[in-house]
């Protein structure tokens, strides 16, 4: 009997396992298929962006090729109550400045006559504008008082009757550069406006006239409206000499920020037949353009 049956036995066995075979053999391939699909439709998280075919905005390449966007503090203070009538000039200066340098692609952080306490929040809105190679620029116009041969910028809420009172009271450059200089700024640009005559010499028993020079960290421009230790009168005009002569060669294209600086004392000086001379600070070791254009085309001609 078994004899007989045992042919279908084994036919049978040899089937199911062809059967199970086949299921096994259906399952495997269809997980290979979507482990492909699987891989193909997910980025490998191991490579760069880049790797991947993914592309950047616009605004991130352009941050990328120049270093972040050129940042600006512009400040005009003209209203001392402690020091008699308003100056005419520096707020018109700084408003007349912001303007421009906002045409060239700057962001910039303005105010006009700031107390100690806002000039303080205005500088620190400016630091946190600054990104690893941005460019950056400050100017102030107004009262300006070296103080153990440093200089300091006046608050308009300022009360001084000494040398003491005008470190206590006044706000020193330095730190700032050197703080957007740890944050890894490029170009770094000082535009002051500020050597007027100091309106509360008589309260000293001895006062030191116009400004000190600033120490500053490499690749830095400074323009003072005078030499260190120099005065320098308004005039009648609604802004400075200095300041329209800046603006226009800051507007006249094809010009490297040195070359902007260097045109204005010029011309300044030709102007006011020497009476008032500019004075320039450089350790720049490359070209700075004002304008996003001018940065592109110079980076380009550098290159070939």
């Amino acid at each position: 009997m078994w004899k007989a049956v045992l042919p279908g036995v084994i036919a049978l066995v040899t089937l199911g396992l062809s059967l199970v075979s086949g299921e096994v053999l259906r399952r495997d391939s269809e997980q290979r298929q979507v482990l492909a699909l699987a891989q193909t439709a997910e980025p490998d998280q191991t490579k760069p962006l880049a790797a991947q075919g993914t592309a950047n905005t616009g605004s991130e390449n352009a941050a990328s090729d120049e270093g972040g966007r050129p940042v600006a503090l512009v400040i005009g203070n003209a209203a001392y109550p402690d020091a008699g009538l308003p100056l005419a000039q520096p707020v018109n200066n700084a408003r007349a400045l912001a303007g421009a340098l906002r045409e060239k692609g700057f962001d910039v952080e303005f105010g006009e006559n700031l107390t100690r306490q806002a000039m303080e929040r205005a500088m620190e809105r400016f630091k946190d504008m600054v990104k690893p190679g941005s460019a950056a620029l400050i100017f102030f116009s107004g009262v300006g008082i070296q103080a153990g041969r440093q200089s300091y910028l006046i608050p308009i809420n300022a009360q001084i009757w000494s040398e003491d009172d005008v470190r206590r009271n006044g706000l020193s450059l330095e730190p700032v550069l050197g703080e957007i200089e740890a944050k890894g700024a490029g170009a770094k640009l000082v535009v002051l406006d500020a050597s007027r005559r100091n309106p509360f010499e008589r309260r000293f028993r001895s006062a030191a006239a116009g400004l000190a020079a600033i120490h500053a960290p490499d690749e830095t421009l400074v323009m003072y409206a005078a030499a260190p230790g120099k005065v320098v009168n308004d005039g009648d005009g609604a802004h400075s000499p200095l300041l329209e002569e800046l603006i226009a060669q800051i507007r006249s294209p094809g010009q490297s920020a040195e070359e902007i600086f260097h045109h204005t004392r010029i011309a300044v000086s030709r102007a006011s037949n020497r009476e008032q001379v500019p004075w320039v600070s450089s350790s720049l070791v490359q070209d700075f353009f004002f304008a996003s254009s001018e940065r592109t085309s110079n980076a380009q001609h550098s290159e070939r």
